[in-house]
Protein backbone atom coordinates (compact mmCIF):
# COMPACT_ATOMS: atom_id res chain seq x y z
CA UNK A 1 0.00 0.00 0.00
CA UNK A 2 1.21 3.58 -0.88
CA UNK A 3 2.11 5.71 2.16
CA UNK A 4 0.12 8.99 2.66
CA UNK A 5 2.49 11.39 1.16
CA UNK A 6 2.92 9.36 -1.38
CA UNK A 7 -1.35 9.08 -1.76
CA UNK A 8 -1.41 12.96 -1.45
CA UNK A 9 0.85 13.61 -4.05
CA UNK A 10 -1.08 12.04 -7.15
CA UNK A 11 -4.85 12.03 -5.86
CA UNK A 12 -6.88 14.36 -8.33
CA UNK A 13 -9.51 16.75 -7.52
CA UNK A 14 -12.19 14.74 -7.73
CA UNK A 15 -15.56 15.71 -7.01
CA UNK A 16 -15.49 14.91 -3.14
CA UNK A 17 -12.52 17.14 -2.86
CA UNK A 18 -13.92 19.86 -4.77
CA UNK A 19 -17.02 19.71 -2.85
CA UNK A 20 -14.92 19.84 0.34
CA UNK A 21 -12.90 22.92 -0.87
CA UNK A 22 -15.91 24.38 -1.85
CA UNK A 23 -17.47 24.45 1.20
CA UNK A 24 -13.94 26.06 2.69
CA UNK A 25 -15.16 29.22 1.03
CA UNK A 26 -18.67 29.15 2.09
CA UNK A 27 -18.68 32.02 4.53
CA UNK A 28 -17.11 34.30 2.29
CA UNK A 29 -19.63 33.88 -0.30
CA UNK A 30 -22.50 33.96 1.88
CA UNK A 31 -21.72 37.54 3.55
CA UNK A 32 -21.01 38.71 0.05
CA UNK A 33 -24.21 37.67 -1.29
CA UNK A 34 -26.68 38.95 1.56
CA UNK A 35 -29.79 38.61 -0.64
CA UNK A 36 -29.04 34.91 -1.48
CA UNK A 37 -27.91 33.69 1.66
CA UNK A 38 -31.17 34.25 3.84
CA UNK A 39 -32.50 31.16 5.40
CA UNK A 40 -36.27 30.99 5.81
CA UNK A 41 -37.39 30.47 9.50
CA UNK A 42 -38.33 26.69 8.34
CA UNK A 43 -34.57 25.76 7.00
CA UNK A 44 -33.25 28.14 9.77
CA UNK A 45 -34.63 25.81 11.96
CA UNK A 46 -34.33 22.82 10.37
CA UNK A 47 -30.14 23.30 9.60
CA UNK A 48 -28.76 25.22 11.86
CA UNK A 49 -25.72 23.47 12.79
CA UNK A 50 -25.48 24.34 16.23
CA UNK A 51 -28.85 21.73 16.24
CA UNK A 52 -26.80 19.35 14.10
CA UNK A 53 -24.01 19.34 16.64
CA UNK A 54 -26.23 18.86 19.33
CA UNK A 55 -28.12 15.85 17.44
CA UNK A 56 -25.11 13.94 16.89
CA UNK A 57 -23.53 14.66 20.40
CA UNK A 58 -26.82 12.92 21.11
CA UNK A 59 -26.46 10.23 19.37
CA UNK A 60 -26.35 6.67 20.64
CA UNK A 61 -23.19 5.90 18.73
CA UNK A 62 -19.49 6.01 19.28
CA UNK A 63 -19.53 9.13 17.29
CA UNK A 64 -22.27 10.55 19.44
CA UNK A 65 -20.39 9.39 22.63
CA UNK A 66 -16.63 11.04 21.56
CA UNK A 67 -16.01 14.00 23.67
CA UNK A 68 -17.27 12.75 27.06
CA UNK A 69 -17.39 9.24 27.79
CA UNK A 70 -14.98 7.49 25.09
CA UNK A 71 -11.84 9.68 26.28
CA UNK A 72 -12.27 7.87 30.00
CA UNK A 73 -13.57 4.51 29.00
CA UNK A 74 -13.69 3.61 25.52
CA UNK A 75 -10.26 4.44 24.90
CA UNK A 76 -9.00 3.16 27.62
CA UNK A 77 -10.71 0.04 27.32
CA UNK A 78 -9.43 0.07 23.53
CA UNK A 79 -5.82 0.26 25.12
CA UNK A 80 -6.22 -2.41 27.58
CA UNK A 81 -7.39 -5.05 24.93
CA UNK A 82 -5.50 -4.03 22.00
CA UNK A 83 -2.21 -4.83 24.68
CA UNK A 84 -4.19 -7.97 26.30
CA UNK A 85 -2.43 -11.60 24.99
CA UNK A 86 -3.66 -12.61 22.90
CA UNK A 87 -5.10 -9.24 22.07
CA UNK A 88 -9.26 -8.88 22.09
CA UNK A 89 -10.24 -6.95 18.73
CA UNK A 90 -14.21 -6.57 19.65
CA UNK A 91 -13.76 -2.56 20.52
CA UNK A 92 -11.51 -3.07 17.80
CA UNK A 93 -13.82 -3.74 15.13
CA UNK A 94 -16.47 -1.59 16.41
CA UNK A 95 -14.73 1.57 16.16
CA UNK A 96 -13.39 0.43 12.75
CA UNK A 97 -17.45 -0.13 11.67
CA UNK A 98 -18.33 3.22 12.56
CA UNK A 99 -14.92 4.78 10.83
CA UNK A 100 -16.45 3.11 7.74
CA UNK A 101 -19.58 4.45 7.86
CA UNK A 102 -18.20 7.92 8.07
CA UNK A 103 -15.76 7.53 5.29
CA UNK A 104 -18.76 6.52 3.21
CA UNK A 105 -21.01 9.39 4.08
CA UNK A 106 -17.71 11.36 2.61
CA UNK A 107 -18.38 10.46 -0.55
CA UNK A 108 -21.12 11.57 -3.32
CA UNK A 109 -23.23 9.22 -5.12
CA UNK A 110 -20.57 9.24 -8.39
CA UNK A 111 -17.66 8.14 -6.35
CA UNK A 112 -18.65 4.58 -6.66
CA UNK A 113 -15.06 3.03 -7.25
CA UNK A 114 -14.22 4.85 -4.11
CA UNK A 115 -17.36 3.54 -2.66
CA UNK A 116 -16.16 0.00 -3.21
CA UNK A 117 -12.76 0.41 -2.31
CA UNK A 118 -13.95 1.40 0.82
CA UNK A 119 -16.14 -1.36 1.79
CA UNK A 120 -13.78 -4.08 0.18
CA UNK A 121 -10.80 -2.41 2.32
CA UNK A 122 -13.00 -2.59 5.54
CA UNK A 123 -15.60 -5.71 4.91
CA UNK A 124 -16.42 -6.60 8.79
CA UNK A 125 -17.26 -10.25 7.74
CA UNK A 126 -13.51 -10.25 6.34
CA UNK A 127 -12.38 -8.37 9.45
CA UNK A 128 -14.16 -10.81 11.88
CA UNK A 129 -12.76 -13.54 10.29
CA UNK A 130 -9.23 -12.11 10.17
CA UNK A 131 -10.07 -11.96 14.52
CA UNK A 132 -10.78 -15.42 14.39
CA UNK A 133 -7.38 -15.88 12.87
CA UNK A 134 -5.77 -13.56 14.92
CA UNK A 135 -3.97 -12.32 12.33
CA UNK A 136 -5.63 -8.50 12.44
CA UNK A 137 -3.38 -5.66 11.21
CA UNK A 138 -4.85 -2.60 13.40
CA UNK A 139 -2.26 -0.62 11.74
CA UNK A 140 -2.07 -1.42 8.44
CA UNK A 141 -5.63 -0.76 8.43
CA UNK A 142 -4.96 2.53 10.65
CA UNK A 143 -2.54 3.74 7.79
CA UNK A 144 -5.53 2.77 4.67
CA UNK A 145 -7.95 4.86 6.70
CA UNK A 146 -5.06 7.59 6.75
CA UNK A 147 -4.55 7.57 3.05
CA UNK A 148 -8.55 7.82 2.32
CA UNK A 149 -8.90 10.86 4.80
CA UNK A 150 -5.85 12.87 2.62
CA UNK A 151 -8.36 11.99 -0.63
CA UNK A 152 -11.71 13.21 0.94
CA UNK A 153 -10.53 16.02 3.58
CA UNK A 154 -10.57 19.82 2.59
CA UNK A 155 -8.06 22.15 2.84
CA UNK A 156 -8.57 23.15 5.87
CA UNK A 157 -8.19 19.70 7.49
CA UNK A 158 -5.00 18.93 5.35
CA UNK A 159 -2.28 19.79 9.08
CA UNK A 160 -4.11 17.75 11.31
CA UNK A 161 -4.39 14.25 8.67
CA UNK A 162 -0.74 15.06 8.32
CA UNK A 163 -0.01 15.19 12.01
CA UNK A 164 -2.23 11.77 12.46
CA UNK A 165 0.76 10.34 10.56
CA UNK A 166 3.64 10.60 13.05
CA UNK A 167 1.51 9.13 15.51
CA UNK A 168 3.01 5.74 16.01
CA UNK A 169 0.57 4.19 19.31
CA UNK A 170 -2.21 2.42 17.69
CA UNK A 171 -4.52 3.61 20.29
CA UNK A 172 -3.70 6.89 19.86
CA UNK A 173 -3.86 7.26 16.26
CA UNK A 174 -7.36 5.53 15.96
CA UNK A 175 -8.68 8.27 18.28
CA UNK A 176 -7.00 11.32 16.44
CA UNK A 177 -8.40 9.56 13.23
CA UNK A 178 -11.95 9.23 14.73
CA UNK A 179 -12.01 13.13 16.00
CA UNK A 180 -10.85 14.42 12.59
CA UNK A 181 -13.03 12.13 10.59
CA UNK A 182 -15.55 13.83 12.54
CA UNK A 183 -14.80 17.72 11.92
CA UNK A 184 -14.34 15.89 8.25
CA UNK A 185 -18.21 14.80 8.40
CA UNK A 186 -19.15 18.07 9.84
CA UNK A 187 -17.72 20.30 6.41
CA UNK A 188 -19.62 17.86 4.46
CA UNK A 189 -22.96 18.47 6.54
CA UNK A 190 -22.19 22.48 5.97
CA UNK A 191 -21.69 22.16 2.07
CA UNK A 192 -24.71 20.25 1.55
CA UNK A 193 -26.54 22.62 3.54
CA UNK A 194 -25.03 25.49 1.38
CA UNK A 195 -25.33 23.53 -1.71
CA UNK A 196 -29.13 23.02 -0.88
CA UNK A 197 -29.79 26.12 0.03
CA UNK A 198 -30.80 28.05 -2.97
CA UNK A 199 -33.62 25.32 -3.26
CA UNK A 200 -34.82 25.28 0.66
CA UNK A 201 -34.77 28.90 0.33
CA UNK A 202 -36.91 29.27 -2.94
CA UNK A 203 -39.44 25.98 -1.11
CA UNK A 204 -39.55 28.44 1.63
CA UNK A 205 -40.70 31.23 0.26
CA UNK A 206 -43.70 29.53 -2.33
CA UNK A 207 -44.47 28.11 0.78
CA UNK A 208 -45.39 31.01 3.01
CA UNK A 209 -46.60 32.56 0.04
CA UNK A 210 -49.16 29.85 -0.88
CA UNK A 211 -50.26 29.71 3.00
CA UNK A 212 -50.78 33.38 2.91
CA UNK A 213 -52.68 33.41 0.20
CA UNK A 214 -54.91 30.97 1.19
CA UNK A 215 -55.58 33.11 4.05
CA UNK A 216 -56.17 35.83 1.48
CA UNK A 217 -58.91 33.39 -0.44
CA UNK A 218 -60.60 33.16 3.29
CA UNK A 219 -60.34 36.74 4.41
CA UNK A 220 -60.45 39.00 1.34
CA UNK A 221 -59.65 42.55 3.40
CA UNK A 222 -56.06 40.78 4.91
CA UNK A 223 -54.24 42.99 3.21
CA UNK A 224 -55.96 46.16 4.56
CA UNK A 225 -53.17 47.04 7.22
CA UNK A 226 -50.15 46.18 4.84
CA UNK A 227 -51.42 48.73 2.35
CA UNK A 228 -52.15 51.40 5.24
CA UNK A 229 -48.51 51.10 5.99
CA UNK A 230 -47.13 51.39 2.50
CA UNK A 231 -49.31 54.41 1.86
CA UNK A 232 -48.51 56.21 5.13
CA UNK A 233 -44.30 55.24 4.18
CA UNK A 234 -45.35 56.96 0.51
CA UNK A 235 -46.64 59.99 2.04
CA UNK A 236 -43.97 60.29 4.36
CA UNK A 237 -41.35 59.89 1.28
CA UNK A 238 -43.59 62.66 -0.65
CA UNK A 239 -43.96 65.58 2.05
CA UNK A 240 -40.74 64.59 4.56
CA UNK A 241 -40.66 66.22 7.93
CA UNK A 242 -38.84 69.55 7.91
CA UNK A 243 -37.44 68.20 11.22
CA UNK A 244 -34.70 66.39 10.42
CA UNK A 245 -31.59 69.18 10.90
CA UNK A 246 -28.68 66.42 10.27
CA UNK A 247 -28.08 68.22 7.51
CA UNK A 248 -29.18 71.68 7.60
CA UNK A 249 -26.63 74.89 8.69
CA UNK A 250 -27.56 75.57 11.96
CA UNK A 251 -25.74 78.90 11.45
CA UNK A 252 -27.56 79.90 8.16
CA UNK A 253 -30.20 82.37 9.55
CA UNK A 254 -32.19 82.62 5.27
CA UNK A 255 -35.22 80.19 4.86
CA UNK A 256 -34.88 78.97 1.50
CA UNK A 257 -36.75 80.05 -1.03
CA UNK A 258 -38.70 78.40 -3.06
CA UNK A 259 -36.72 78.03 -6.15
CA UNK A 260 -33.91 76.44 -3.73
CA UNK A 261 -36.09 73.80 -2.28
CA UNK A 262 -35.01 70.52 -2.95
CA UNK A 263 -37.45 69.04 -5.22
CA UNK A 264 -38.74 65.26 -3.97
CA UNK A 265 -37.09 62.40 -5.53
CA UNK A 266 -39.35 60.60 -7.69
CA UNK A 267 -40.79 57.45 -5.48
CA UNK A 268 -39.92 53.70 -6.00
CA UNK A 269 -40.93 50.52 -4.87
CA UNK A 270 -37.55 50.31 -3.32
CA UNK A 271 -37.70 53.54 -1.60
CA UNK A 272 -41.11 52.91 -0.18
CA UNK A 273 -40.11 49.86 1.10
CA UNK A 274 -37.25 50.84 2.74
CA UNK A 275 -39.25 54.00 4.49
CA UNK A 276 -41.86 51.09 5.43
CA UNK A 277 -39.58 48.77 6.98
CA UNK A 278 -37.94 51.30 8.65
CA UNK A 279 -40.78 52.85 10.38
CA UNK A 280 -41.68 48.97 12.00
CA UNK A 281 -38.48 49.75 13.91
CA UNK A 282 -40.83 52.45 15.43
CA UNK A 283 -44.22 51.33 15.71
CA UNK A 284 -46.40 51.68 18.68
CA UNK A 285 -46.82 48.51 20.44
CA UNK A 286 -50.88 49.80 21.55
CA UNK A 287 -50.97 50.06 17.52
CA UNK A 288 -53.17 47.40 16.61
CA UNK A 289 -52.85 47.35 12.97
CA UNK A 290 -49.56 45.99 12.23
CA UNK A 291 -48.91 44.84 8.60
CA UNK A 292 -50.51 41.75 8.13
CA UNK A 293 -47.53 40.39 6.08
CA UNK A 294 -45.22 41.00 8.75
CA UNK A 295 -46.72 39.25 11.45
CA UNK A 296 -44.98 36.52 11.88
CA UNK A 297 -41.68 38.45 11.84
CA UNK A 298 -43.45 41.03 14.53
CA UNK A 299 -40.85 39.72 17.40
CA UNK A 300 -38.00 40.09 15.27
CA UNK A 301 -38.54 43.65 14.41
CA UNK A 302 -38.84 44.55 18.28
CA UNK A 303 -35.50 42.99 18.99
CA UNK A 304 -34.23 44.77 16.15
CA UNK A 305 -35.60 48.10 17.29
CA UNK A 306 -33.87 47.25 21.24
CA UNK A 307 -30.65 46.50 19.33
CA UNK A 308 -31.20 49.97 17.41
CA UNK A 309 -32.21 51.77 20.23
CA UNK A 310 -28.84 50.34 22.37
CA UNK A 311 -26.74 51.22 19.49
CA UNK A 312 -28.01 54.81 19.36
CA UNK A 313 -27.12 55.40 23.04
CA UNK A 314 -23.77 53.81 22.80
CA UNK A 315 -22.77 55.87 19.83
CA UNK A 316 -23.99 59.01 21.77
CA UNK A 317 -22.47 58.06 24.68
CA UNK A 318 -19.01 57.41 22.93
CA UNK A 319 -19.31 60.94 20.22
CA UNK A 320 -19.51 62.81 23.38
CA UNK A 321 -16.99 61.58 25.29
CA UNK A 322 -14.60 61.62 22.40
CA UNK A 323 -15.31 65.32 22.68
CA UNK A 324 -14.10 65.95 25.72
CA UNK A 325 -11.16 63.48 26.02
CA UNK A 326 -9.98 64.31 22.58
CA UNK A 327 -8.34 62.13 19.42
CA UNK A 328 -5.34 60.34 22.10
CA UNK A 329 -7.53 58.11 23.79
CA UNK A 330 -10.02 57.37 21.52
CA UNK A 331 -6.73 56.37 19.28
CA UNK A 332 -6.63 53.71 21.49
CA UNK A 333 -8.41 50.52 20.30
CA UNK A 334 -7.92 49.27 23.82
CA UNK A 335 -9.83 51.75 25.08
CA UNK A 336 -12.65 52.08 22.78
CA UNK A 337 -13.33 48.97 23.79
CA UNK A 338 -13.38 49.18 27.31
CA UNK A 339 -15.54 52.00 26.87
CA UNK A 340 -18.11 50.09 24.91
CA UNK A 341 -18.07 46.87 27.29
CA UNK A 342 -18.96 49.24 29.95
CA UNK A 343 -22.02 50.88 28.34
CA UNK A 344 -23.00 48.82 26.76
CA UNK A 345 -23.13 46.45 29.75
CA UNK A 346 -25.27 49.54 31.70
CA UNK A 347 -27.36 50.64 28.10
CA UNK A 348 -29.51 46.81 28.15
CA UNK A 349 -31.89 48.16 31.04
CA UNK A 350 -31.79 51.45 29.36
CA UNK A 351 -35.95 51.40 27.99
CA UNK A 352 -36.99 51.24 31.78
CA UNK A 353 -34.96 53.29 33.74
CA UNK A 354 -33.25 55.79 31.12
CA UNK A 355 -32.03 58.62 33.95
CA UNK A 356 -30.90 56.37 36.22
CA UNK A 357 -29.10 54.06 33.65
CA UNK A 358 -27.22 58.08 32.05
CA UNK A 359 -26.90 58.64 35.39
CA UNK A 360 -24.56 55.12 36.15
CA UNK A 361 -23.16 55.78 32.46
CA UNK A 362 -21.87 59.26 33.28
CA UNK A 363 -20.09 58.50 36.48
CA UNK A 364 -18.45 55.04 34.97
CA UNK A 365 -17.24 56.79 31.82
CA UNK A 366 -15.72 60.08 33.16
CA UNK A 367 -14.02 57.62 35.75
CA UNK A 368 -12.43 55.79 33.30
CA UNK A 369 -11.68 58.73 31.14
CA UNK A 370 -9.88 60.26 34.17
CA UNK A 371 -7.86 56.68 34.60
CA UNK A 372 -6.52 56.28 31.40
CA UNK A 373 -5.63 60.27 31.07
CA UNK A 374 -3.68 59.71 34.35
CA UNK A 375 -2.19 56.12 33.19
CA UNK A 376 -0.98 58.15 30.53
CA UNK A 377 0.31 60.68 31.77
CA UNK A 378 -1.92 63.62 30.50
CA UNK A 379 -3.73 66.13 32.00
CA UNK A 380 -6.83 65.02 34.00
CA UNK A 381 -10.11 67.12 32.64
CA UNK A 382 -11.31 70.34 34.52
CA UNK A 383 -13.35 70.22 37.21
CA UNK A 384 -15.41 72.21 34.49
CA UNK A 385 -15.35 70.18 32.02
CA UNK A 386 -16.29 67.01 34.15
CA UNK A 387 -19.68 68.69 35.04
CA UNK A 388 -20.13 69.41 31.64
CA UNK A 389 -19.29 65.71 30.53
CA UNK A 390 -21.27 64.46 33.11
CA UNK A 391 -24.18 66.95 32.47
CA UNK A 392 -24.03 66.08 28.76
CA UNK A 393 -24.35 62.48 28.91
CA UNK A 394 -26.57 62.67 31.46
CA UNK A 395 -28.66 64.06 28.85
CA UNK A 396 -28.96 61.36 26.08
CA UNK A 397 -31.42 59.95 28.36
CA UNK A 398 -34.29 62.59 27.09
CA UNK A 399 -35.98 62.05 23.72
CA UNK A 400 -34.81 65.29 22.25
CA UNK A 401 -31.61 65.07 22.88
CA UNK A 402 -29.68 66.49 19.95
CA UNK A 403 -26.71 64.24 20.07
CA UNK A 404 -29.04 61.25 20.08
CA UNK A 405 -32.04 62.53 17.59
CA UNK A 406 -28.98 62.77 15.32
CA UNK A 407 -27.07 59.20 15.67
CA UNK A 408 -30.60 58.02 15.87
CA UNK A 409 -31.15 59.40 11.94
CA UNK A 410 -27.88 58.59 10.53
CA UNK A 411 -28.76 55.10 11.70
CA UNK A 412 -31.62 54.41 10.20
CA UNK A 413 -30.25 56.12 7.38
CA UNK A 414 -27.36 53.52 7.20
CA UNK A 415 -30.24 50.80 7.55
CA UNK A 416 -32.38 52.12 4.88
CA UNK A 417 -28.57 52.39 2.82
CA UNK A 418 -28.40 48.61 3.80
CA UNK A 419 -31.94 47.50 2.38
CA UNK A 420 -31.27 49.15 -1.32
CA UNK A 421 -27.28 48.94 -1.63
CA UNK A 422 -26.34 45.62 0.61
CA UNK A 423 -24.49 45.85 4.03
CA UNK A 424 -20.51 46.27 3.00
CA UNK A 425 -21.09 49.46 0.61
CA UNK A 426 -23.31 51.07 3.32
CA UNK A 427 -19.93 50.26 5.79
CA UNK A 428 -17.85 52.17 3.04
CA UNK A 429 -18.62 55.62 3.85
CA UNK A 430 -20.53 55.81 7.57
CA UNK A 431 -21.11 59.50 8.56
CA UNK A 432 -19.52 60.86 11.50
CA UNK A 433 -20.25 59.66 14.86
CA UNK A 434 -21.12 55.89 13.87
CA UNK A 435 -17.54 54.57 12.69
CA UNK A 436 -16.64 53.67 16.39
CA UNK A 437 -19.55 50.86 16.41
CA UNK A 438 -19.39 49.71 12.86
CA UNK A 439 -18.68 46.12 13.85
CA UNK A 440 -21.99 46.27 16.03
CA UNK A 441 -23.92 48.10 12.60
CA UNK A 442 -22.71 45.36 9.90
CA UNK A 443 -24.39 43.16 12.52
CA UNK A 444 -27.47 45.21 12.95
CA UNK A 445 -27.33 45.42 9.21
CA UNK A 446 -27.27 42.41 8.75
CA UNK A 447 -30.31 41.44 10.23
CA UNK A 448 -32.05 43.41 9.36
CA UNK A 449 -31.55 42.89 5.61
CA UNK A 450 -32.11 38.84 6.20
CA UNK A 451 -35.31 39.87 7.87
CA UNK A 452 -36.50 42.03 5.14
CA UNK A 453 -35.44 40.66 2.15
CA UNK A 454 -37.05 37.44 2.94
CA UNK A 455 -40.17 39.07 3.62
CA UNK A 456 -40.37 41.10 0.62
CA UNK A 457 -39.73 37.74 -1.53
CA UNK A 458 -42.42 36.21 -0.50
CA UNK A 459 -44.87 39.27 -0.54
CA UNK A 460 -43.28 40.70 -3.74
CA UNK A 461 -46.68 39.75 -5.48
CA UNK A 462 -48.98 41.61 -3.31
CA UNK A 463 -46.40 44.68 -2.45
CA UNK A 464 -46.36 45.17 -5.90
CA UNK A 465 -50.22 45.71 -6.57
CA UNK A 466 -50.28 48.22 -3.94
CA UNK A 467 -47.31 50.19 -4.79
CA UNK A 468 -48.91 50.67 -8.40
CA UNK A 469 -51.57 52.65 -6.74
CA UNK A 470 -48.99 54.52 -4.98
CA UNK A 471 -46.42 55.72 -7.54
CA UNK A 472 -46.33 56.54 -11.44
CA UNK A 473 -47.00 53.73 -13.70
CA UNK A 474 -44.36 54.13 -15.74
CA UNK A 475 -42.02 53.40 -12.73
CA UNK A 476 -44.37 50.41 -11.45
CA UNK A 477 -43.68 48.91 -14.94
CA UNK A 478 -39.46 49.67 -14.97
CA UNK A 479 -39.15 49.00 -11.03
CA UNK A 480 -40.83 45.50 -9.71
CA UNK A 481 -40.24 44.99 -6.39
CA UNK A 482 -39.48 41.61 -6.50
CA UNK A 483 -36.63 41.96 -9.01
CA UNK A 484 -34.72 44.25 -5.82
Amino acid sequence: MPDVKERAARKEPGAAESASRESRGGNTRESASSAQGHRSRMTEKAYDPSKLEERKSSSSSLEGKGKDTMPSDFWDHLKEQLSAVPPDFSCALELLKEIKEILLSLLLPRQSRLRNEIEEALDMNFLHQQVDRGDLNVSYLSKYILNMMVLLCAPVRDEAVQRLENISDPVRLLRGIFQVLGQMKMDMVNYTIQSLQPQLQEHSIQFERAQFQERLNKEPSLLNHTTKWLTQAATQLIAPSTSCSDTQDPSSSDDPSPSDAAVPEPLSPAMVLSQGFLNLLTWDPSNEEFPETLVVDRTRLQELESQQNQLTILASVLLVASSFSGSVLFSSPQFVDKLKRITKSLVEDFNSKPEEVMQTVSEQVTQEIHQSLKSMGLDALSSENTVSLVGQLKNIAKKENCVRSVIDQRIHLFLKCCFVLGVQRSLLDLPGGLTLIEPELAELGQKFVTLTHHNQQVFAPYYTEILKTLISPAQALTTKVGSL
